[in-house]
């Protein structure tokens, strides 16, 4: 079975798949985390800020989101915002958005969903008396959240942040459904121009594999050193 395998097809195709096609997956994953927890964290505030509408508004986008298929969110934005845009704006023609603009925020979009979840939990892990020892030197609610309450809410939830980055990592590649050239759109385009779809689809889940692997062993080690701190 294994001796009609040409495992030399990879090597020839390391370059490409790795200069242009990880570097685009490790950009979309590196800008969608960053851009999902600063959304996810205003969201997070927003259910926790007392206002009952802007409770609401948030918690109606979570569940919204989270009740999505990503692959779905992924095609309604691409296809339909254009056509929003032109309603929208009144112009002739579909706004162009572009396939790298829609694929990373919509993935800003579906994964402050998810962040928005870790980091409520992480606010709420943080004991009352802070907060209220916090309002009781003069701290405003906006100073007590950015000295007191959020620096200790990240390191509590850093471990998980990181796990849902790694799940991040891993959907990223469904954007080769927009025929994107992330790693494993480069790695289906080599498969069938040479057609070894065998030998670079199994090399794509040994890399992804072997990185989401190493990640999770740092997740480890990251949530030993916090228990000790603790």
């Amino acid at each position: 079975m294994f001796g009609n395998l040409d495992f030399d097809v990879i090597r020839r195709a390391l370059p490409y798949l790795f200069y242009e096609g990880m570097t685009f997956t490790l950009t979309l994953t590196g800008l969608a985390a960053l851009g999902g927890l600063v959304f996810g964290t205003a969201l997070a505030l927003m259910r926790l800020s007392g206002l009952k509408l802007l409770g609401r508004i948030a918690g109606v986008y979570v569940d919204f989101m989270r009740s999505l298929p990503l692959v779905l969110v992924i095609f309604w934005f691409y296809f339909l915002v254009p056509y929003i845009g032109q309603w929208v704006t009144g112009a002739s023609r579909p706004i162009s958005v572009g396939a790298f603009a829609s694929s990373l925020i919509t993935f800003i979009m579906f994964e402050a969903a998810y962040f928005s979840e870790i980091m409520r939990a992480g606010i709420q892990s943080i004991s009352r008396g802070q907060p209220a020892a916090a309002s009781a030197l003069g701290l405003t609610y906006a100073q007590t959240m950015r000295y007191v309450v959020l620096p200790q809410a990240f390191r509590n939830m850093l471990p998980v942040l990181i796990t849902q980055t790694i799940v991040l990592f891993q959907d990223t590649s469904l954007v080769y459904v927009l025929s994107i050239t992330d790693f494993l759109g480069a790695a289906s385009k080599v498969a069938q121009r040479d057609g070894r779809l065998v030998e670079m689809y199994l090399f794509a889940a040994v890399v992804y594999f072997t990185i989401s692997c190493i990640a999770s062993f740092g997740v480890r080690r990251l949530q030993a050193r916090i228990a000790i701190i603790r």
